[in-house]
């Protein structure tokens, strides 16, 4: 017998490989929807298994069904590793100035135009490691002159926003940054960083990061004149996606401007908002 210390729990483990039952896929189906909103289909069992199988190994738990035991018993222990079986198994792919149409848009078509009577907010919900954020950062600096302005970069991840807060990146990741804005925010490493890039400490005081589930966002966020949603609604059934959409547009300024990820759509999912550009929503001067 194995025992963890802190959790007060007990298994047997003999160093095999678990394997996940249709019975125990339904317990994580059922959690991770609950908790983050993830729909997780039967075609993700084989991701499931390979993130979650090397945490087991870790902790020495025998079986899918036992760590699922442990994730959703009460206590600070068990509320910090569902936390961590949420960053692992939560999809963290991203990069700077992906889909560069949505920041020419973002520069052309709604920092043109906006006044500068008062402070300019964005929102990067499901921020992953920050790249997005800070791609947002550099284009509201190079644009707005000496308006004020702020960026908030969300994820369900602890992990992720560690990175973002940390922003320290691979130089390989860095290729789409414009040349410009690559000589003006970027600190290229030197010794033992040799081969990675730091985002200047003056662009990263003007963004913040908090941890967010889109499912229960708190009431005294935003509101934002722009918001990226992006690559993020694929992994909700639709009644989630209602949920998700309706409580972020209620955070956007009428007027504002919502980014979706280019495989996404709001046909069916809301009414409320025009579309104006690829994957980008208008929300209406007058309304909800």
């Amino acid at each position: 017998m194995t025992t963890r210390q802190g959790m007060g729990l007990a298994t047997a483990y003999d160093g095999a490989a678990a394997t996940l039952g249709d019975d125990e896929l339904g317990l994580f189906q059922s959690l991770f929807k609950r908790h983050i909103g993830l729909h997780l289909t039967r075609e993700k069992k084989a991701l499931l298994v390979s993130r979650l199988s090397r945490r087991m190994a870790e902790l020495k738990v025998a079986s899918f069904r036992e760590y699922h035991r442990i994730i959703t018993a009460s206590g600070q222990c068990a509320a910090a590793e569902l936390q961590y079986a949420v960053d692992l198994i939560t999809t963290n792919e991203t990069c700077f100035f992906r889909d560069a149409g949505h920041f020419s848009f973002l520069r052309e078509n709604i920092l043109a135009g906006a006044g500068r009577d008062r402070p300019f907010h964005a929102w990067s919900a499901a921020c992953s490691s920050g790249e997005e954020a800070y791609s947002i950062a550099m284009v509201l600096d190079d644009a707005l002159g000496g308006t004020p302005w702020h960026v908030v970069g969300s994820d369900v991840s602890q992990r992720m926003l560690h990175k973002a807060r940390r922003a320290l990146y691979p130089m390989e990741r860095c290729l789409r940054i414009p040349s410009e804005y690559l000589k003006r925010h970027c600190l290229r490493g030197e010794h033992e960083y040799e081969g990675q890039m730091l985002v200047d400490r003056a662009l990263r005081a003007r963004v913040s990061f908090v941890q967010l589930n889109l499912i229960a966002l708190p009431e005294a966020l935003g509101p934002f004149d722009v918001i990226f949603l992006r690559n993020v609604l694929i992994y909700f059934d639709l009644p989630t996606k209602e949920k998700v959409i309706e409580a972020v547009l209620r955070r956007l300024r009428p007027g504002g401007c919502l980014m979706l990820g280019l495989a996404e759509s709001l046909h069916g999912v809301s009414a409320v908002v025009q579309n104006v550009a690829p994957a980008v929503y208008r929300k209406p001067m007058a309304g909800p």
